[in-house]
């Protein structure tokens, strides 16, 4: 049982910065901040984990399995993430790129602490062992400084590498249009890999300038141990709660622009453009299809189809699938049936995972997987893990990667300004200045 206390706060965003300066203190910190978006399925406007009692770290094998058994063990907060090669876990399938990371394929970990915000309130959640701290961690907390000084070892000039150049991705864009015309697949999500080597950044503010530019509803930053992932994703993958389950997915993005007329224009275009509407509807059937793997019959709704919906970068066309399941439901299970989730795989889904992981040149690893926590009642929400920056601190090895859906009207050109636009934030925080490319010694080779 954990102890619980609440405290009203007269500015949340400035408690916010306070709370997050507080917990890095931890070397096992979990923050997931909605930024104030309007989530009718939401509950949290910040949710914040740190101070493992307890943690399972795996790589492919068995890997759900282990997490059923974790979870059902652990009947409590639990917080971590699901790699996009758990894939391998779930079907016959393998991963041998280039993995520079290094992060564990799930890693999961149950808090000593435990703060969620709501409304004007933070609810404190410690556990039996901790209980006596909260009043010191909320006069803690309160005192802490919001200027984020930066730490003085962090690389100066960084140097963005491309792990495939733009002729390349010509190559092998055609490449998946060719399978896609003789039938083997109808859509794929084609990712490349942006990276930099021996740098070291300061990964709390890199997160907070991330964090500021894309405003997304779906925002984390998770650290455990030297391992970081700055996240600011606008999709969610999978949400549930009680006998209700929801996904959201994301397919077809539009830039935006400084003028009114001009960005109404633009998210107009959006919403009646044949090639995304189709992208995004070809999802959507395989959500409905791995949802129905669990529901209850006939319970499986598209709520919304194809809604546009404008971020601080972007316009997203998404939409929302729910279903119900039995009230004894195992949670995990869930995940398993729908992962990895569809709008980053491609479909039919196995084809797709085939063929993409023979022509993409990196180990996606923690990109396009997931981010999120289970509640004690054994509910659950999940991100996508895109717009994400992956940082290895012992490796000193940063990594962004982007993607877009590959379908039999696509033309490289314009998927691959799509993935340049889809990098434009986590370019920008990691660079004053525009992107410097230099070819890799990877591409050299292809």
């Amino acid at each position: 049982m954990r102890r619980e206390v609440v405290f009203t706060i007269a500015d949340i965003p400035d408690f916010k910065n306070r709370l997050l300066q507080w917990a890095t203190q931890f070397r096992e910190l979990s923050w997931l901040d909605s930024n104030q978006h309007q989530d009718r399925f939401g509950n949290f406007e910040g949710l914040l984990a740190v101070d493992a009692q307890s943690e399972l770290r795996t790589g492919v094998t068995d890997a759900f399995k282990k997490l059923q058994a974790y979870q059902k063990s652990n009947p409590d907060w639990l917080f971590g993430y699901l790699s996009y090669d758990l894939k391998n876990d779930v079907e016959a399938l393998n991963s041998h790129n280039h993995d520079g990371l290094g992060f564990p394929e799930l890693h999961f970990f149950c808090p000593k602490k435990v703060v969620a915000i709501k409304g004007d309130q933070a609810w404190f959640y410690y556990t039996h062992a901790v209980q006596n701290d909260i009043e010191a961690d909320f006069n803690s907390i309160r005192r802490q400084r919001t200027d984020f000084p930066m730490k003085p070892t962090v690389s100066k000039d960084i140097r963005i590498k491309m792990r495939i150049f733009k002729d390349e991705y010509h190559r092998r864009a055609k490449q998946l249009l060719r399978h896609i015309h003789r039938g083997d697949l109808y859509e794929a999500n084609f990712c490349q890999e942006f990276y930099a080597e021996n740098t070291r950044i300061d990964p709390l503010r890199t997160y907070l300038k991330l964090n500021s530019i894309s405003k997304a509803p779906f925002s984390c930053f998770l650290r455990l141990n030297e391992r970081y992932l700055l996240c600011a994703s606008p999709e969610r993958y999978l949400k549930k709660h009680g006998q209700t389950v929801i996904s959201q997915p994301i397919k077809g993005t539009a830039k935006r622009a400084k003028d009114v007329a001009r960005d109404n224009a633009l998210k107009k275009a959006l919403e009646q453009d044949e090639k995304e509407r189709a992208e995004n509807i070809m999802i959507v059937d395989l959500v409905r299809n791995d949802l129905s793997k669990t529901a209850l019959l006939g319970s499986v709704t598209v709520e919304a189809l194809c809604e546009v919906t404008s971020f601080e970068q972007v316009h997203q066309m998404i939409s929302t699938v729910s279903a119900k399941v039995h009230d004894d439901q195992d949670p995990v299970t869930l995940l398993k049936n729908t992962f990895p989730m569809g709008s980053m795989t491609g479909a039919p889904k196995v084809s797709a995972m085939q063929i993409i992981e023979a022509l993409e040149s990196f180990k996606r690893g923690v990109y396009s997987g997931a981010v999120g926590y289970f509640t004690p009642s054994g509910d659950f929400d999940f991100n996508v893990v895109i717009r994400s920056i992956l940082y290895n601190d012992t490796n000193r090895y940063v990594s962004f990667s982007v993607g877009s859906a590959i379908t039999a009207k696509a033309i490289p050109e314009k998927e691959y300004e799509e993935c340049l636009l889809k990098a434009k934030a986590m370019r920008q925080v990691l660079e004053d200045t525009p992107l410097k490319t230099v070819r890799s010694d990877a591409s050299l080779n292809n």
